[in-house]
């Protein structure tokens, strides 16, 4: 398992890569993270509505209710022009930082 205090910085970076591949809801979100890790992460609920909420409020994804499914409306999630362009610098950051982090630990 991923210990989450190390992702936790990137999780803004990876829901909006998930819901920039297509328009997602929560529960979808969050099993995507699981499958796509083999289990060796797993977002919590309460912090996957965190993640979401602040992404929301700066404008960087949008609500839509979706149609009714297994009984009762889905709340999809899809990205804004600002959430592409945030996730671009966001992803420029990660190449930058990735970089150094290599550099610094190398043999």
């Amino acid at each position: 398992m991923i210990n989450s205090d190390v992702i936790r910085g990137h999780l803004e970076s990876i829901i909006l890569k998930l819901i920039i591949e297509k328009d997602m809801y929560g529960y979808e979100i969050s099993n995507c993270i699981t499958e796509r890790t083999s289990n060796r992460f797993n977002i919590k609920e309460a912090t996957l509505y965190s993640v979401i909420g602040r992404l929301q409020k700066k404008g960087l994804i949008a609500p839509y209710m979706g149609e009714k499914s297994h009984g009762g409306k889905r709340r999809y999630y899809t990205i804004t022009p600002l959430g592409k362009a945030y996730y671009e610098q966001k992803i420029n950051e990660w190449t930058e930082l990735k970089s150094v982090i290599e550099t610094l630990l190398e043999d």
